[in-house]
């Protein structure tokens, strides 16, 4: 294979990040969606302060400050739902084709990992409600170095970890601001856009765009 390491972020790219809201969507009825944006939203909005500041909290404590919000700001949502949703965004839905994608790629012999802002005990949950924990190498989290994407040190910690050079390295991710920063630090980058959106951030370009991680088994 080209690249001897196949890297993925978490949220969003293995894991459906809207499943919490949806498996609760009857309790909280038509704003359901809107409160999932907004949840989501506050999160990573939360981190990237908090990297910039040097004030590091972790990403389960931002998590649950960001349902608070999202809470606040949907009125027509049921607060008293709040201990579900954090029990169910534990356990959040993979996208139907990421074991067998995963599974393949191991196949042919590239080490996988994980790389995320979740905390390790998120992480670990969420790979193991979906069956996924022993196809990976390593669970990385940003938790070992206490700062948030898109710093430089989070991406080297793969590097580090697998010692090899970033260009050996092919890394996944379904958020363009995370591609952003993986091809700064020099990874062969893949843009999973699941959502169809705009490309942003030129300067720094994803080797490709793919609608869902299918196509890396095709992409060289």
């Amino acid at each position: 294979m080209a690249h001897a390491v196949y890297v993925f972020d978490a949220y969003g790219t293995l894991f459906d990040v809207h499943a919490a809201v949806r498996r609760h969507s009857g309790g909280i009825g038509a704003d359901a969606q809107l409160l999932s944006d907004i949840w989501r939203q506050k999160q990573l909005e939360y981190s990237w302060v908090r990297a910039l500041m040097g004030r590091y909290e972790d990403f389960w404590t931002l998590t649950e400050q960001a349902l608070d919000f999202a809470l606040r700001k949907v009125p027509s949502a049921d607060a008293s739902l709040r201990d579900g949703l954090l029990e169910a965004y534990r356990s959040l839905d993979c996208y139907p084709e990421i074991p067998k994608v995963l599974t393949a790629l191991r196949d042919k012999g590239a080490r996988l990992a994980i790389l995320s802002n979740g905390s390790p005990a998120m992480l670990e949950s969420a790979a193991a409600s979906a069956g996924l924990t022993d196809l990976f190498e390593e669970i990385i989290s940003v938790d070992e170095i206490r700062t948030y994407k898109t710093a430089e040190p989070v991406y080297e910690m793969v590097a580090d970890r697998f010692r090899v050079f970033p260009e050996a390295v092919s890394f996944q991710s379904s958020n363009r601001w995370d591609i952003a920063g993986a091809t700064a630090y020099g990874f062969r980058t893949v843009w999973i856009n699941r959502g169809g959106q705009p490309d942003e951030y030129h300067d720094l370009p994803p080797a490709a765009v793919l609608p869902s991680t299918e196509g890396l088994l095709t992409l060289d």
